[in-house]
């Protein structure tokens, strides 16, 4: 099939501003105005789309979103169907008349709602006292399951209410794995993600029961309905303790109304994304085979095994060298709901469509399930951030690329070649003021040959004839990639007048499995020197100030400015995200484990001299360059004890210029989806201690006393 090759909407932005308008240049507050789609869930006749639309409330600095609904032809102007602010989740009913969502309820719990979709107001199903989230609709429509922490006592009335018993607060921790980035309290070893039915009521007045289907020790995820309505398949990892044995999930299913739990498929690697036949005799699964010796990367595959216990799977994409379902990292994916990548079916069970990612793009693909052939179903630079089909195989997907966060694009596969048509344009009015510069995608040789994927973002008022200063952006991870997806911090440091490089060092993602393994047992280290050819290439091109370059990155990013930073004094400013300084106290204290071979060989006491070596710590004696520390107070996967405070303690010893910016309630995810106020703070001490350095700008905020 030929492929369908989808617009730039960056040139759909353009044509929409005002003839001969002028255009201002984008600002770190402009997030503010930014809007967000989330979750594209077409319906079964395909004739609409529900999705989630998030938007900043400014003024209670959150966010807030509701369900809305867009027709996908004719003139589609999305319609909202929810009155919350915090709705998420919507699931469309087989017979396209009810939508089910999530909602919290009056204790801020949340609980599945139903809205009618001939009118009316939406309705609790549920009222669980740990909550209810991930509905999935059955094939006849009269019952959804759900997941839950919830356990079967949690339904019982209490009894009387005697003399309350003060209940102890200490925590007894029997696990390597404690606590998770992103929950404010400690790992409940009691609590579990269950699986649950409730049966939808005919008439509103009536209150079912929900069922717990599932119960245990282990969690249970990603719930499907065999066709029949028999069965319901999850993905669980069902080893106590697993990171002694590695990351590993199987595929298994349980009768709908409870009983045994059998295991479908398994491979020495976990299971994620899968989906089961129209005639429910087969299951196709994305799964990452971790192979011997271990990995530090190992790439997901397309696999298919029969619904039936213990079924061997077959690998569909063995011979296919890149990321099934992988995606491209920005900063603007949706800070709320969800991002859909499902595997779809075609009717007659020959084919299957997933993404993608290649070289710094993701599209969608149609893989022969005979032959494992994959044929194109889009093309272009650009990232399928969310999507799911109806029942005829048409595609709602949002498409994000370099110059726009993201809209929902019709994909009809097998149709004549012609670009999808796009049926929300959800920030048009808000770029059309805006003056953005597209990339330049560059392809430069490392030190040892190997060629490297770049990207360079000029201002929009670029001059080849001047000087700029320029920042080098480095991607965490550090499995992940930049590319083709909107990513408004490159953006705003261009309007500010700088040169943006961001590149894909060895280690990264869509470039095939030997690349992205080539950093095993060498983290950092040659990722750091694709780094700097790339910095040489944009250098000798003669628009860039040698004398003003700047280094930032997060998380795996920002170890690798900490580690470029101890090895070159090229760089006149450092701002260091999330980061690492410290293998040794990191191996102890990160929300995972590094029980297994993946970045280092052995535990650090057992190879002390590896873990010393690579840490930027040992190094940081021959720092000149002035460096930020950007820090959220409750990021348990790089904790801040291990990265920044070592960093700004020891710079402060060396009396090299450095600054702690601490950022209160934030995780890891300060950049992608922490408070707005924050985010936008983030970005203005990033560029300020940048211009300061780069630009001479006075500022008395990071004076050294």
């Amino acid at each position: 099939m030929k492929a369908i090759a989808l617009l730039c909407l960056a040139a759909g932005l353009a044509a929409a501003a005002p003839s001969g308008a002028a255009k201002r240049p984008i600002t770190e507050t402009d997030l503010y105005r930014f809007t967000w789609i989330a979750d594209p869930q077409i319906s079964p006749d395909g004739a609409s789309v529900a999705f989630v639309q998030v938007t900043v409330n400014q003024k209670d600095n959150k966010y807030e979103h509701a369900i809305y609904t867009v027709r996908t032809a004719g003139a589609p102007v999305p319609q909202r169907q929810t009155g919350g602010t915090r709705d998420t989740s919507p699931r469309w009913s087989p017979d396209g008349k009810w939508i089910a969502f999530v909602r919290p309820d009056d204790k801020d719990t949340p609980q599945i709602f139903l809205l009618p979709m001939e009118g009316g107001e939406a309705r609790a199903l549920t009222s669980l006292p740990k909550g209810a989230g991930a509905p999935v609709w059955s094939p006849d429509g009269k019952t959804i399951a759900f997941g839950s922490t919830a356990v079967a006592d949690d339904l019982k009335k209490p009894a009387p209410a005697a003399a309350a018993e003060r209940k102890s607060d200490v925590k007894v921790i029997t696990r390597a794995v404690y606590r998770a980035n992103g929950n404010p309290a400690y790992v409940d070893p009691d609590r579990h993600a269950h699986i649950w039915t409730i049966a939808v009521p005919p008439a509103s007045g009536d209150k079912p029961e929900p069922k717990p289907i599932t119960s245990g020790d282990f969690d249970e995820r990603g719930a499907q309905w065999s066709p029949d309505g028999s069965s319901i398949y999850f993905v669980s990892d069902r080893v106590a303790e697993s990171y002694y044995t590695g990351s590993d999930s199987d595929l298994y299913r349980v009768p709908a109304a409870g009983g045994p739990i059998q295991r479908v498929a398994s491979i020495d690697g976990p299971i994620g994304t899968f989906s089961l036949s129209p005639d429910g005799r087969r299951v196709a699964f994305v799964g990452t085979f971790n192979g011997s010796p271990v990995r530090s990367y190992s790439q997901a595959d397309l696999w298919i095994a029969d619904a039936a216990p213990d079924s061997t799977p077959k690998n569909l994409t063995e011979a296919y060298d890149n990321d099934v379902l992988g995606g491209i990292g920005g900063d603007q994916s949706s800070p709320r709901g969800e991002q859909p990548k499902p595997i779809v079916w075609s009717k007659d069970g020959a084919s299957l469509v997933v993404t993608t990612a290649e070289q710094g793009s993701s599209n969608l693909k149609r893989v022969i399930v005979r032959t494992g052939g994959l044929e194109s179903i889009t093309q272009g630079q650009h990232d399928v951030v969310a999507y799911t089909a109806s029942r005829d195989g048409v595609i709602a997907a949002t498409i994000s690329t370099q110059t726009n966060i993201g809209d929902i694009a019709i994909v009809r596969p097998g149709a004549s070649p012609q670009p999808p048509a796009l049926i929300t344009h959800v920030n048009e009015a808000l770029f059309a003021e805006i003056a953005q510069s597209a990339p330049e995608e560059i392809w430069y040789s490392s030190f040892d040959g190997r060629k490297v994927q770049g990207w360079i973002l000029k201002p929009p008022d670029f001059d080849p004839s001047k000087k700029y200063p320029m920042i080098l952006e480095i991607h965490g991870g550090p499995h992940s990639a930049y590319g083709n997806v909107y990513t408004h911090e490159f953006q705003w440091m261009a309007a500010k007048g700088y040169v943006v490089l961001f590149t894909n060092p060895r280690g990264s993602t869509s470039y095939g499995q030997e690349f992205g393994n080539l950093i095993q047992f060498r983290y950092p280290g040659d990722d750091y020197k694709d780094l700097m050819a790339g910095v040489d290439e944009v250098v000798k091109r003669g628009y860039v100030d040698v004398n003003r370059l700047g280094v930032t990155g997060g998380s795996g990013g920002g170890l690798l400015t900490n580690w470029t930073i101890t090895q070159t004094q090229r760089f006149k400013a450092a701002v260091a995200q999330r980061d690492i300084a410290d293998w040794y106290g990191f191996w102890f204290t990160a929300d995972f484990t590094l029980f297994q071979p993946t970045w280092f060989r052995k535990a650090p006491w057992e190879d002390p001299e590896d873990f010393h070596a690579r840490s930027p710590i040992t190094h940081v004696a021959k720092v000149t360059t002035p460096l930020m520390l950007v820090l959220g107070d409750a990021d348990y996967r790089t904790p801040p004890g291990e990265g920044g405070e070592q960093m700004f303690r020891a710079l402060k010893y060396l009396k090299v210029p450095t600054v702690m910016v601490r950022f209160p309630r934030e995780t890891h995810e300060l950049s992608r989806s922490g408070e707005p106020m924050h985010r936008v703070e983030r970005l203005q001490h990033i560029v300020g201690w940048m211009d300061k350095w780069l630009q001479g700008r006075q500022t008395s905020t990071y004076d050294q006393p």
